[in-house]
């Protein structure tokens, strides 16, 4: 079991497969991208499958949430999956992708064994998803999300950012456009994770203003914390539903009481929180030939150290150093 000193029992896996991304988001990453890790620093296929392993059957993960950067981007993905699934306890599998690549993966992904996705769309507007992303893929993410959709990958997340004068304007128009798709739309808070460290707490676009934006046009019944548990996201009923819409206030109403997550970074680090600024490496013991008891040991030691929260709107808060593409989000 991975358990920290607050009593709080990690079961939900975030394994970054890549740093690497195929878009270069303003918040995510400066538009000449980054220095990549270099191929040899990478987990290779086994050994990713070896830690989800060692997670499930050892240390009571139930949850395997593949991220990136673009985890579309790994050659091995749609294999990983597949030994994954074929693991004697296996876990629930989600993806957490931009979408782009979808429309030719979708498919066999679910065929190995993926259960669902998550995918990133900020915005309805060719033009302004240009600007945010610095690529011209709009059409190509909206058809991913059409495959993800038509191959059982459901329930189909969107998840968006609203970003001051770019599309903080488009909360409802995202929200009407999920609820014809069948999308479950789910806006997250602006968060410090950006490369160059160009963040600011003042002007960015709390869950409070998507909340009144998104009241000017639906009735948002609150879902309530029983149903929530400890997912990261507060749920509302649109129009008495079915279909929901979810805020992740990772800034304003933080959830770290709750936090049920573990994450391992694409070069095999154990980071115990998205904000963590100290990791623990299983890499090193992975290529030193280390039994699964031993790891799983050095695992459940990083996570027992876990500290009590990020503290974002602490004015002290520390940003880490890794930005959100090397981390997983």
């Amino acid at each position: 079991m991975l358990i920290d000193t607050y009593g709080r029992v990690a079961t939900d896996l975030r394994v970054s497969l890549t740093d690497r991304c195929n878009l270069r988001c303003t918040y995510c990453m400066p538009e000449e991208g980054l220095q990549w890790l270099a191929k040899p620093d990478l987990l290779t296929d086994d050994e990713v499958v070896r830690l989800i392993d060692i997670a499930v059957t050892s240390l009571g993960v139930r949850e395997v949430r593949f991220t990136g950067g673009e985890p579309l981007l790994r050659p091995g993905l749609v294999g990983i999956v597949e030994r994954v699934a074929a693991l004697s306890r296996r876990p629930q599998m989600s993806l957490t992708t931009n979408g782009i690549g979808l429309r030719r993966t979708a498919g066999a992904l679910k065929a190995a064994g993926l259960d669902r996705v998550n995918v990133s769309l900020d915005t309805l507007r060719p033009d302004v998803f240009k600007t945010l992303t610095r690529r011209d893929r709009h059409r190509d993410v909206l058809q991913g999300l059409d495959a993800a959709r038509e191959a059982g990958l459901t329930p189909v997340k969107v998840n968006s950012v609203l970003m001051p004068g770019l599309n903080e304007d488009e909360a409802p128009d995202l929200l009407a456009w999920a609820v014809e798709h069948d999308y479950e739309l789910r806006f997250i808070e602006q968060m410090p994770l950006d490369a160059q460290h160009g963040w600011k707490r003042d002007g960015m676009i709390t869950a409070g203003d998507i909340l009144a934006s998104l009241r000017t046009r639906f009735d948002l019944t609150p879902e309530g914390s029983e149903e929530r548990g400890s997912a990261p996201a507060e749920r509302w009923l649109v129009d008495g539903g079915p279909h929901r819409v979810g805020v992740i206030a990772s800034v304003t109403r933080p959830f770290c009481r709750a936090c049920d997550r573990t994450r391992l970074t694409a070069d095999g680090q154990i980071r115990t929180c998205l904000f963590a600024t100290e990791e623990t490496d299983l890499r090193a013991a992975l290529r030193s030939d280390a039994p699964d008891e031993e790891i799983a040991r050095i695992w459940k030691l990083a996570m027992w150290g876990k500290k009590a929260g990020a503290g974002l709107d602490d004015p002290t808060f520390v940003q880490p150093d890794r930005p959100m593409s090397a981390i997983g989000g």
